[in-house]
């Protein structure tokens, strides 16, 4: 029998209220794969949260493209005005972890099982920080693409809010026109947006 599909930026939204009522600011730890998907991200949660932008991606092939990607999230991060407090960290660039998850799964299409063991591999990084530094929150601006699986996302989410005791904020940033705002906002910043997603795999295909 198939689970009933989730509304995940009704809940986001759900989220947002609560800690709007409460009248806090919540710190929030957020993965980020790109500045142009951090873009839109940023604009709305920025509002609500004190934000430090987790860049861990070891599945970015090649290496310059890494830092490429790297230096314009900084750079973007320092352009953009917000309500609240944005800071930076670069997780650890060990491109060792993201091959040893994907053996056995070099020849999967692009969209399936290596791509979920992906976000796992990114998401727990993010949760073992934020329990480590103490965030109240993490999430990840992945879900503003629309070549990512929303549902894989926040399911692999809410599995480490569990695993780790430190809460997952759901979201579908893709939703109410976030992906196109961040198109918008790329433009206005002068954004590098690439044309693939990030790993040697996506690369070929």
């Amino acid at each position: 029998m198939n689970q009933p599909k989730i509304n995940y930026q009704k809940e986001l939204e759900r989220q947002l209220e609560q800690i709007k009522a409460d009248g806090r600011v919540p710190k929030l730890l957020l993965h980020s794969c790109c500045a142009p998907c951090s873009s839109y991200v940023l604009e709305y949660l920025s509002e609500y949260f004190e934000i430090t932008v987790l860049y861990y991606n070891p599945n970015i092939y090649p290496e310059s493209e890494y830092r490429k990607r790297v230096i314009e999230q900084q750079k973007f991060i320092g352009d953009t005005d917000s309500r609240h407090l944005i800071s930076f960290i670069e997780g650890k660039y060990d491109t060792s972890r993201f091959y040893a998850m994907a053996k056995g799964l070099e020849e999967i299409r692009e969209g399936g099982e290596r791509c979920f063991k992906c976000y796992e591999l990114r998401l727990r990084e993010t949760a073992e920080l934020a329990v480590r530094k103490g965030f109240d929150y993490f999430t990840t601006t992945l879900s503003i693409s629309p070549m990512k699986n929303a549902q894989k996302l926040n399911e692999i989410g809410a599995r480490l809010e569990k695993e780790y005791g430190v809460h997952y904020l759901f979201s579908d940033f893709k939703k109410k026109n976030g992906y196109k705002r961040s198109i918008e906002l790329s433009g206005e910043y002068g954004l590098y947006r690439q044309d693939y997603c990030g790993c040697v795999f996506s690369m070929r295909e």
